[in-house]
């Protein structure tokens, strides 16, 4: 597949069988993407053909690659915000009629929905007042009532808890069984463990090498990935004293009844970690610091003076010194259709310290953060999803946070830009910057953060760090189950 002068598929040869789930990883531009839009419909290769059951196949849209059985989930989804849940499923499925959807294909779906914890999202729903954690539940029932006969997941357990993962592996597993072929694309190693039978490996718009799980470790496949050796995918830890500087200070923080009582306090050179299921109330806390949410109650000391923040405008003023990064970078952290230089702007907006039009305020963190892109005049929808992240960073970072609040950072990106973002974490915290990181990863939370607390029912249920900061008292603390080895929060 040429794109002008760009390979981004380069004579691949590659194959997919019915009753397997075939995972395929590769850093952002290795291919993988282009490949699923080929088999999707989506587009058209330069050269080489499609087979579908041993007979080439012309897939000039994604309406032929239907007929042919083969249906996509994209990492950026495909919902229409101002349409219902029932009127999303409709869209594009086959035999619907305009403003109906067939019984059949309803209770498909409904139960779908319910097998992967979805029960309560309503049909007559919007899918703008949806979590994105709904949206990517409604994404997967409206791929699976397809009744596919391959079906490509892309990204699809990026925004969802442990919880709903395992209960979405089991009905893909179920799928597996029936004879579904399964492409499924993660850039969590720990998923691909739990679910693949066999693994193909894209570098460069090639395909550098398929084998079945197990038959190389993390380390391995990392390297087949990037192209060169990553000893360490983590930087080590610095540890903090005690008598570091307090940066932020949070008592009793409490809003809607959703979020109760937190306590917390990140010292300067800190990288302190949220976890828990989806939904427990980590989200609305980090939020809610950053002056996002109306009625929020407890006291909040950024450097030791007492500081009420009703807003972003606030929060990011020099004498505060928050950032914050979203969790869907698409809808909260970027405007899509203007440039990279017009987003890099928006958070400088509103300080009147800075002249957010300056080029030069940005030059630091994009060098940082290592952003490839094709000029700064580009709209930002032009980049990949790991550089589009890097816009969002590198927008706060230029106002040179004292503390810097992140949701997620690394959803849905690849191993090589995960690993950059990782350093630049370290690289601040040993700078000063204090750091809260939210986040779906277990390993982040274990390898990053000093210490990690983990939510439950929008409580912190328990503080873990030095040795008690492992997988099992994650998930258990999640789970409000109490191992003996799991440190009791205060």
């Amino acid at each position: 597949m040429h794109f002008g002068a760009t390979r981004a598929l380069d004579g691949v040869d590659f194959q997919c069988n019915a009753g397997e789930v075939h995972a395929v990883l590769g850093e952002n531009g290795a291919g993988k993407s282009t490949l699923m839009k080929l088999i999707a419909g989506v587009l058209q290769p330069t050269h080489g053909q499609l087979r579908v059951d041993g007979r080439d196949v012309l897939l000039n849209s994604p309406r032929a690659a239907l007929n042919h059985g083969l249906v996509c989930m994209f990492q950026e989804l495909s919902l229409v915000p101002d349409l219902t849940v029932r009127e999303n499923l409709l869209l594009g499925s086959p035999g619907a009629g305009i403003g109906w959807l067939s019984g059949d294909s309803l209770a498909r779906a409904q139960d779908v929905l319910a097998r992967i914890d979805g029960a309560q999202i309503r049909m007559g729903a919007r899918v703008s007042d949806l979590t994105l954690p709904q949206r990517q539940q409604v994404e997967i029932a409206k791929a699976i009532m397809k009744r596919p006969r391959l079906l490509i997941l892309d990204e699809a357990t990026s925004a969802l808890s442990a919880s709903v993962v395992e209960r979405v592996f089991g009905l893909v597993r179920e799928e597996r069984d029936n004879g579904i072929a399964i492409l499924f694309i993660s850039h969590r190693f720990h998923e691909i463990e739990a679910l693949a039978d066999r693994v193909s490996v894209f570098r460069n718009g090639r395909r550098v090498e398929t084998f079945m799980k197990g038959a190389y470790d993390y380390k391995e496949i990392i390297n087949m990935m990037v192209g060169q050796k990553i000893e360490e995918l983590f930087p080590a830890k610095i540890p903090v004293g005690s008598d570091a500087e307090v940066v932020l200070d949070v008592r009793n923080f409490s809003w809607d009844g959703r979020v109760r009582d937190i306590d917390l306090t990140v010292r300067r050179g800190q990288i302190v970690g949220l976890g828990g299921l989806d939904g427990q109330g980590q989200g609305a806390f980090l939020m809610g610091l950053f002056g996002l949410l109306r009625k929020a109650e407890g006291t909040t000391a950024i450097g030791g003076a007492s500081t009420d923040i009703n807003s972003p405008k606030q929060a990011k003023q020099q004498e505060v010194g928050l950032a914050y990064i979203p969790e869907d970078r698409k809808t909260e952290g970027l405007i899509l259709d203007q440039s990279i230089r017009e987003n890099l702007a928006l958070a400088a907006l509103g300080r009147p310290d800075l002249d957010a039009g300056d080029g030069a305020l940005y030059a630091s963190s994009l060098e940082q953060l290592a952003l490839r892109h094709g000029g700064l005049d580009l709209p930002v929808s032009s980049l990949s999803g790991g550089n589009q992240q890097k816009v969002v960073l590198a927008k706060w970072l230029a106002l040179k946070p004292r503390c810097l609040l992140l949701a997620d950072p690394t959803r849905g990106i690849d191993v090589k830009t995960k690993t950059q973002i990782y350093a630049m974490l370290r690289q601040l915290a040993d700078q000063g910057t204090a750091i809260v990181l939210l986040s779906t990863d277990y390993e982040e939370l274990i390898q990053l953060c000093d210490e990690t607390h983990v939510f439950f029912d929008g409580e912190i249920i328990a503080s873990l760090n030095g040795d008690d900061l492992t997988p099992e008292n994650i998930i258990a603390a999640a789970l409000n189950v109490a191992p003996e080895s799991r440190a009791a929060h205060g």
